[in-house]
């Protein structure tokens, strides 16, 4: 499974990476995977407004509807319209093409929260039974 050093993660497992005020999200390799394949995604428009922790989209799969959660807040500057008619790049791609939305940060202090990649499989190695 693959967890980037780069990257922060919250634990709804979506990550998250900041540059120059800008937030890109996505769910994780592992989220993907329990996901099993990707048939649909919903998401926001450009210009919304994400609350920290509130739903932001939908990702459908052949097991499970779930929804995704902001983790952090900020306007929607740009959304994956490729995601659309090819919502299984998640799947394939989960940290790259896979991405979801992009966000100018409300408060840089929200990304510093998040997990580190090292917190992150500490968080998932608790999680599993």
């Amino acid at each position: 499974m693959l967890i980037p050093e780069t990257l922060r993660y919250s634990e709804d497992h979506e990550w998250v990476l900041v540059e120059d005020g800008i937030a890109t999200i996505g769910i994780t390799d592992h989220a993907q995977e329990e996901l099993g394949d990707i048939v649909f995604v919903e998401l926001p428009a450009v210009g919304a407004e994400l609350a920290k922790s509130a739903t932001f989209g939908v990702v459908e799969s052949v097991k499970a509807v779930s929804d995704v959660y902001a983790p952090l807040g900020g306007i929607v500057t740009a959304v994956n319209e490729a995601l659309t008619t090819k919502p299984e790049t998640i799947n394939e791609d989960p940290y790259g093409a896979g991405w979801m939305v992009k966000v100018t940060l409300a408060n840089r202090a929200d990304a510093d929260a998040l997990m580190t990649a090292e917190q992150y499989r500490g968080f998932l190695a608790q999680e599993k039974p």
